[in-house]
């Protein structure tokens, strides 16, 4: 949870971009991102520094060469006018040639072996049409720099004492409120997954250090950035000891793709503020007939794609229009596309709207079909409606498979979920009502209460003999509690007694009032 110091400033920035006429949410987060970014690569050069000068060893400019020292965020200028020059003429064009060196470097400049290096870098690539949209008198960018100074220094200050954050937790968690201000729905159906959902799903897949995760809808990378978050608590010790492990996460560990462009920016940046140099990020339509995808090239998948309805049938990538018999659905040409993706073996947490779990077309029917017989449904978890307000009010459910392209499904477990620690209206004020705990309890060993509970399974050929559909109120059974009532005779006779009690009321009242 972040600190309440830490939201109020952080509030404050974003009013400062509002009143400077600056209200598109996604253009202010993409715009105090950059300012994160090139702050948090002064950070790291001066973190260099210091080791060099504590091991007695001269220090040579791995971030910013000896030329471009000025570019530094402790070294710009705080006349207003003359930061916005150097800031937009001179830093954004060094910053989208970060990547393209010769000496094989990373985003933020730390060495990778020779197989990882490329000349033109997938964070290159994705920051190459980054532009400083802020007022040219530089006033608000000032106020910013100053301001994101504080909040530097405050995090830092939290990573102290028994009850520290670890400085990037903290930023991490920083970034992840920034992005909470994404509060209307995006287009084309998306909508920002809250971070508890996704840190569930995370859990319920337990990814390691071997898997190459996925989110070939990524929007932000919140998916992907506490994934990688996930693995750096549980495999500290790999990470520190094992340089391969390290390398792969740095490089090969993280895919995402998304068709926007800010999108992809901002979620090249999220990932790197969450630790991870060289993410494989690449805008692109994940379901065009240009997608380019291998089959098997991920172990994970983690999604919240969008629901948009249906795509333009000549834009349907034709692998994925056979797999879904011609549907223009989005959200069954993204389980196709899942599919697809996954290698043998590879396993599943994706959102789906309610629709696909007893949608009535053959192309809803097949698709549930090949996931219970051509591979293994492990589960089905019904979220309540308002779990994504004040966004949308969607009903939705999470789908947990794994791909085995040779049947597996025995039974499936349902999960009926209502609460998830927050209210189910447009304010998500935080309660004690949370099935999250419970849900992850119940998961490794498919907990059976009972049909009429929250958590339960049931056979395949159940399934089968019900159309493959996943509903889970098709399966669950509501206990009825027999009531014992007064017999009529005996209330009519009581309130006779109350209407004569009421008369006489009246009545004393009446001689009362004479």
């Amino acid at each position: 949870m972040l600190h309440s110091e830490l939201r109020s400033k952080i509030d404050n920035l974003w009013l400062d971009f509002a009143t400077n006429g600056l209200t598109n949410p996604l253009e202010v987060i993409e715009q105090i991102t950059y300012l994160l970014f090139l702050r948090r690569l002064d950070d790291e050069e001066n973190r260099r520094e210091m080791i060099a000068r504590a091991d007695g060893t001269s220090f040579e400019y791995s971030i910013f060469a000896p030329d471009a020292q000025k570019l530094r965020w402790k070294q710009w200028p705080h006349h207003a006018e003359q930061l916005h020059h150097l800031v937009d003429r001179e830093v954004f064009p060094w910053m989208r040639a970060l990547g393209n060196n010769a000496n094989g470097n990373n985003a933020d400049g730390s060495e990778v072996s020779s197989d990882a290096t490329k000349s033109d870098s997938s964070f290159a690539r994705n920051l190459k049409d980054a532009r400083l949209a802020l007022p040219s008198d530089g006033a608000l960018l000032l106020r910013a720099k100053n301001k994101i100074d504080e909040i530097q220094t405050l995090a830092k200050s939290l990573d102290s004492g028994d009850n520290a954050t670890p400085y990037l937790d903290t930023m991490g968690d920083m970034y992840e409120y920034l992005l909470s201000k994404l509060a209307t729905a995006g287009r084309n159906g998306q909508f920002r997954t809250p971070r508890h959902i996704i840190q569930m799903m995370v859990e319920l897949v337990n990814p390691n250090p071997r898997d190459i995760i996925c989110d070939p809808a990524c929007g932000t990378a919140g998916f992907l950035a506490n994934a990688a978050r996930t693995l750096q608590e549980r495999f500290r010790q790999t990470y520190l000891f094992e340089a391969k492990a390290l390398e792969d996460f740095n490089n090969v560990a993280f895919v995402g793709f998304d068709l926007d462009a800010t999108m992809v920016r901002i979620a090249a940046m999220n990932l790197l503020l969450h630790g991870i140099e060289n993410p494989q990020l690449e805008r692109k339509n994940a379901l065009g007939i240009d997608n380019a995808f291998g089959s098997e090239i991920c172990d994970i998948i983690l999604a919240n794609p969008p629901f948009a309805g249906s795509v333009n049938e000549s834009e349907i990538a034709p692998n994925l229009k056979s797999a879904t018999g011609g549907s223009k659905k989005t959200e069954l040409l993204f389980l196709a596309l899942f599919l697809r993706m996954l290698k043998a073996g590879g396993r599943a947490a994706v959102i789906v709207p309610d629709g696909v779990l007893f949608g009535a077309s053959n192309a809803h029917k097949t698709m549930r079909q090949t996931l219970v017989e051509s591979h293994k449904l492990d589960g089905v978890i019904s979220m309540p409606s308002g779990v994504f307000k004040p966004y949308a009010g969607v009903s939705t459910a999470i789908l947990l498979f794994t791909k085995t392209g040779a049947g597996g499904t025995d039974e499936v477990w349902f999960y009926d979920m209502k609460a998830d620690g927050f209210s189910l209206d447009d304010k998500r004020q935080e309660t004690r009502a949370n099935d999250i705990p419970d849900i992850l309890e119940a998961w490794p060993s498919r907990r059976d209460d009972g049909r009429s509970a929250k958590s339960f399974r049931v056979p395949k050929s159940e399934i089968v003999a019900n159309n493959y559909d996943l509903s889970l109120n098709r399966y669950k059974t509501t206990e009825y509690i027999a009531q014992t009532h007064r017999a009529p005779t005996e209330l009519l006779a009581e309130l006779r007694t109350l209407e004569t009690q009421i008369a006489e009321g009246l009545d004393q009242l009446e001689t009362m009032l004479k």
